[in-house]
């Protein structure tokens, strides 16, 4: 079994937590308002999405094939003479968030199916209102989580066991939002 290096654990934990504070997602009027194309797109989502973990040799985050997957599956709207607009970006930085954890045919249940711009600008900065009040909810409690393996009696167990209450809290947050997600357009029976 592998022992924890505790001090670089506490080390990472802080480190982490000062980013996720110091990252957010741009809000509706910093995206920006001219027209792009793909590899600017994917420059640009790679820059506002880099917070967002990437195993090694998986490749870009996001990738044009991608991106046209996406639009393919109208899960986005499709470009404009091969030019994406703020409304693209945002649906871009929406999906690739929740892809994290939900299939595309969660999110598509969640994802307005509009091309109207006033209407994005309003589902996205909900999403990001949503975001930030989640993301600090998260780290207030992965503060309370960790107080106890970042204690002078802390071991390697305390770490075990924060890894996998983190493990089942998630599987426990993916299963809440699915069963949610599930009972969308459900008509009561009589």
């Amino acid at each position: 079994m592998t022992n924890y290096d505790k001090s670089l654990v506490v080390e990472k934990l802080n480190k982490w937590d000062r980013y996720v504070a110091e990252n957010s997602l741009p809000s509706w009027d910093r995206l920006p308002s001219l027209e792009l194309y793909m590899d600017q797109v994917i420059v640009l989502l790679s820059q506002y999405l880099s917070f967002m973990p990437q195993d090694d040799g998986e490749g870009p985050r996001i990738t044009a094939s991608i991106i046209n997957n996406y639009v393919r599956m109208r899960v986005m709207p499709a470009p404009v003479k091969k030019k994406y607009s703020r409304i693209h970006i945002a649906y871009l930085i929406m999906i690739c968030t929740l892809k994290q954890s939900l299939s595309i045919s969660y999110i598509r249940k969640i994802l307005p199916s509009l091309n109207d711009e006033e209407r994005i600008r309003s589902v996205y900065s909900r999403f990001i209102e949503i975001y930030t009040a989640a993301t600090r909810f998260f780290r207030q409690n992965a503060r309370v989580g960790a107080s106890e393996l970042m204690s002078e009696s802390g071991g390697d167990d305390d770490i075990t066991s924060y890894v996998m209450s983190a493990v089942i809290v998630s599987n426990f947050s993916k299963f809440l939002a699915e069963k949610l997600l599930d009972l969308k357009n459900v008509v009561p029976q009589d």
